[in-house]
């Protein structure tokens, strides 16, 4: 499971150290891709292969689907780490999360998200009060 916030660089090079506590999870490969609110979703090859396996049962004439996998797939890189953790972020992927050399990384569960500082920083005090202040189930039966 991916948990925390870290704050690497991007070297000149396009490439990003991960976390080492994400290590045992991506060591065996990595698949990264567009996320929502213009992150970078960085998912296991093993975890990635199970969402692609279950995107293939989605129904062909449904437009949002259609719609979604196309983005979703299309943007997919699979990297592979190497001997110091680094993966190279492909230049598309760069420039549809607008990344800088200040980069946030946070575990979101099933994936590690990778934001620009900047961009981070906006979408967590946009989102931060509402979260503070929840008075509702968001998510059905979790609290």
């Amino acid at each position: 499971m991916f948990l925390g916030t870290y704050v690497p660089k991007l070297d000149d090079k396009g490439r990003i150290i991960l976390p080492a506590k994400f290590w045992d999870e991506l060591s065996a490969g990595v698949v990264v891709t567009r996320g929502q609110e213009r992150c970078l979703y960085v998912y296991s090859q093993r975890d990635f292969e199970t969402i692609a396996a279950k995107a293939r049962a989605a129904s062909v004439t449904d437009k949002r689907a259609r719609d979604f996998l196309r983005l979703f797939l299309s943007g997919a890189s699979q990297e592979a780490p190497d001997g110091q953790r680094r993966v190279t972020i492909p230049m598309h992927l760069r420039e549809y999360a607008g990344l800088g050399r200040d980069l946030t990384v946070i575990g979101a569960g099933d994936r590690a998200e990778i934001w620009d500082t900047q961009a981070w920083n906006e979408y967590y005090a946009s989102v931060e009060a509402g979260y503070v202040n929840t008075s509702e189930e968001v998510i059905p039966g979790l609290f």
